[in-house]
């Protein structure tokens, strides 16, 4: 019954397909359907998105040459209620017959439904109509490729379209255009009749767009255009507009070469009825005003508190709720300073940032009382949020962690809390979600769960002891931030309770880089279940329970009916007899090897974790917005762990425990040194087509008070965002074959390549390739193919590679990746290549946004 279904889908799909493919099957009679633009720049066939954006129709979207998207327009009705009245219409007794058991309106509203109606809208709104041919678009197609070519330097143009018919109903057109010799800048002169102006701009006409010997393109010129008026306006020029640089050009008896000639006219201003002119004035500041709590209700108010700080007046309608410092270090323009754009820029980036008020304006006025009317006065007006406000959040989330998980918060956020511009954030969290991959006897949907509460303290500028404005400068847009948590987990492994501090400083050296130095990062890692070890990693309670049932002599150890491992008794039992040497199993036996490893990683894995940190992290990125498809990205942190609580344990003379490491509170904190190299590149091929790669390194080296690296700040892979051929945790370390349930190493490299283009609409599709693993190194791990030893170990990179889609709804990607093991390094070697490329163990990955 199976495969007999499986065949009338197949013919139905195939029918569909048939009768989808005449692509003219909506091309009106005496109509074509065009079906290529063929564009030949001095008789040869040219590709340039750039030429092709300039015509007015394209053929119909394709993917690999099948037009999808006009073949499933063509299948839907084009009148689907005309089709369904002429059902009735034809068989005048159904619609009776079919009133009796259904009412009239019922009837009538069946024809209303998706198989009659609705299935027919989604095809045409998925779908995609003929373009048909219309010589009138074409003759604008005509006229927008000459003003192109003219625009990059070919005056003498021309262009013509021919027509070909290729069967009935279906045409391309070819485009030929014959460019002629480009026009090249010969001289460039200049004509400023402002002398101020004039000196400005010969001191930077290194700079300019326009020199003598480049082809003619009319984006040079308008790219001088805004560097002139950037130039004047950061330097004085208050009144400067773009409108008043113009060019003439001189291609007379020039022999394709143009003769430049700049002007810039003096300023000129309304004075009543009269237009008059005068030249351009260096304007300097003479005061700077901010008036703390403005709004159209109070502006017309008297200030009652008012005073001055630095050079800078604060005025308020009630009184002053602000320190004065916590304002002027937002405000960049300064009194005696020349005009700046560039100033109003950063004040009013800077003013947002501190997120106490709303969008702040600035303006300008001339000083009345500079005779030489060259001064200005700077008012910043300030709209003041709410004191208290409160904000709640719901989402879906997904992890390596859970499949699915449901997340909501509330967060209290107070503002000025200390009249500093300080913002105090108080959030209370819950979250509960499913895993297939954790522990759960009961067999319950939902269970994972966690909650917590988060204090966040932000102060805009480095708070320290000691003045930082030498070294960062508020132009840097300094912040601090302090941070104090507590959540617990429950059926997440052992369940955890994580206690969290921070202080760290955030700062801006310049455009698009980023810089922060967690000062102290303080984490208490409590496990409140360490009992459950071996229900949750289960694969190191099976390989123990293996070496039980040949070498376990004590019965109370095992459960009478399976003859297993009792946990906790019977695993903990057995395993101290092993290692005192109460059984038949000697140190340099295997199986005692394996015990001594199982146990040596049950005590990391479940012990409690105090680390206390300093990192610095900086980034850098040449993204200049989010449809940008042609950047960069570096990251990089380097952390180091335990080495202040060491000198502190060396001072006070601490005592060490038995294996021969310091504790706080009782506590074994972890030491190591970490770093991570983090490099994400995109190419745009143009026409919606994209190549992005990562390549990642990242290494934690533990030393002093520890021989291993916590869990929580060790490396796994596999996982949606990592390697997609495997599930996360289910790679590595090295060629072991990820024995454990949760592997983890201190060292891993990464790399992946995407080539994502469109499919249709916000449908869009990509081919991957991750390659990637973790090791473990200079640790207490000795298990050989798990450590990473010398260059020959990085032929335990693994491979996989697959495909995805990805449906864009703006403000997030929703993302399906189909991965394959490609290469695999725990196979023997000969089955390594392609012996596991089947869809039978590929992995289906869900994302939200893209994987980097």
């Amino acid at each position: 019954m199976k495969k007999i279904s499986t065949k009338i889908a197949t013919f139905i799909l195939i029918g569909i397909i048939i009768s989808a493919c005449n692509t003219v099957r909506r091309v009106p009679d005496g109509k074509q359907l065009l079906t290529k633009n063929e564009i030949l720049e001095n008789g040869k066939k040219i590709n340039k998105e750039e030429v092709e954006l300039q015509l007015y129709q394209k053929p119909n979207s394709s993917i690999l040459g099948y037009r999808l998207r006009l073949n499933l327009f063509n299948i839907a009705n084009p009148n689907p209620d005309s089709t369904y009245k002429a059902k009735f219409k034809n068989h005048p007794g159904k619609y009776e017959r079919k009133s009796k058991w259904l009412s009239a309106k019922q009837v009538d509203r069946l024809g209303k439904s998706f198989w009659y109606h609705g299935i027919h809208d989604f095809l045409k709104k998925t779908g995609e109509p003929p373009v048909i041919i219309d010589t009138l678009r074409t003759k604008k197609s005509i006229a927008r490729l000459k003003y192109f070519y003219f625009n990059n330097g070919f005056f003498g143009v021309k262009a013509n379209y021919k027509l070909d018919s290729l069967k009935p109903k279906k045409a391309k057109i070819k485009y030929t255009i014959t460019t002629g010799v480009p026009y090249f800048i010969d001289s460039l002169k200049t004509s400023i009749h402002t002398k101020v102006l004039d000196s400005m701009y010969q001191s930077k006409i290194a700079s300019s767009y326009i020199k003598s010997g480049n082809i003619y393109k009319t984006e040079d010129f308008n790219k001088e255009k805004d560097r002139i008026n950037t130039y004047f306006r950061n330097n004085g020029i208050y009144n400067f507009q773009p409108n008043y640089i113009t060019y003439d050009l001189d291609t007379l008896n020039s022999n394709n070469k143009i003769n430049v000639n700049l002007n810039i006219n003096d300023y000129s201003f309304q004075d009543n009825d009269t237009t008059k002119t005068e030249p351009f004035k260096i304007y300097k500041i003479s005061d700077v005003n901010i008036y703390t709590d403005y709004s159209a209700v109070n502006n017309s108010e008297i200030f009652t508190d008012s005073t001055t700080y630095n050079n800078f007046h604060l005025y308020s309608h009630t009184k002053l709720k602000y320190k004065p410092k916590s304002i002027t270090d937002a405000v960049f323009i300064t009194k005696g300073s020349l005009f700046a754009d560039s100033r109003t820029v950063l004040t009013t980036r800077y003013l947002n940032n501190l997120k106490i008020f709303n969008y702040p304006t600035i303006l300008y006025e001339v000083d009345k009382r500079d005779s030489t009317a060259q001064s200005l006065i700077a008012k910043v007006y300030l709209s003041p949020r709410k004191k208290y406000s409160v904000g709640a959040s719901f989402d879906v989330t997904h992890s390596n962690i859970q499949d699915i998980g449901i997340a909501a918060s509330i967060t209290e956020t107070i503002r000025n809390v200390f009249n500093g511009a300080e913002t105090l954030e108080i959030s209370a969290r819950g979250n509960i979600g499913a895993s297939k991959d954790l522990a759960n006897p009961q067999n319950n949907f939902f269970n994972v769960s966690e909650y917590g509460l988060d204090l966040k303290l932000n102060i805009p500028r480095i708070w320290f002891p000691f003045t930082t404005e030498k070294i960062i400068p508020k132009s840097m847009i300094p912040s601090t931030l302090l941070s104090a948590g507590i959540a617990t987990q429950k059926n997440i492994g052992l369940d955890k309770q994580n206690f969290t501090g921070s202080l760290s400083y955030n700062w801006n050296p310049k455009k698009n880089t980023t810089a922060r130095f967690d000062f102290l990062n303080i984490q208490y890692v409590r496990n409140l279940n360490p009992k459950n070890y071996f229900n949750v990693y289960a694969s190191s309670y099976n390989a123990l329970n293996n070496i039980a049932k040949v070498y376990n002599t004590d019965l109370s150890y095992v459960d009478k009916d399976t003859g297993d491992l009792i946990i906790e008794n019977g695993t903990n039992g057995f395993i101290n007899d092993v290692l005192t040497g109460k059984t038949t199993l000697t140190s340099s036996n295997k199986d005692f090897t394996s015990v001594n490893s199982i146990e040596e990683r049950r005590v990391r894995l479940s012990e409690n974790d105090f680390i206390l940190a300093s990192s610095f992290t900086f980034s850098k990125t040449t993204k200049t917005d989010l449809l940008d498809n042609s950047f960069y990205l570096f990251k990089t942190k380097i952390e180091s762990a335990g080495s202040l609580l060491t000198l502190f344990a060396n001072a006070a003379s601490l005592q060490k425990s038995q294996d021969g490491n310091y504790k706080i509170f009782n506590l074994e904190y972890s030491e190591y040194i970490k770093t991570e190299f983090d490099y994400i590149k995109y190419w745009d091929l143009t026409k919606e087509k994209v190549v992005a790669v990562r390549t990642f390194f990242g290494i934690a080296i533990p030393y002093g008070n520890s021989n291993n690296i916590p869990f929580s700040r060790s490396y796994f892979a596999g996982g949606s965002n990592d390697n997609r051929a495997w599930q996360p945790y289910q790679l590595g370390p090295g060629s072991s074959g990820a024995i454990n349930d949760f592997n983890e190493a201190n060292m891993k490299i990464a790399l992946s390549a995407e080539f994502r283009f469109k499919i249709f609409g916000n449908l869009k599709g990509a081919l991957f390739a991750d390659a990637g693993n973790i090791w473990n190194v200079l640790d207490n791990v000795t298990d050989e193919k798990s450590t990473f030893k010398n260059l020959s170990n990085l032929k335990e990179i693994a491979l996989g590679s697959g495909f995805g889609l990805r449906y864009d709804l703006n403000f997030f990607v929703i993302r399906f990746d189909l991965g394959f093991k490609t290469y695999n390094p725990a196979n023997e070697i000969g089955k390594r290549w392609f012996n596991e490329y089947v869809f039978a163990k590929s992995v289906l990955n869900f994302g939200i946004n893209y994987p980097f």
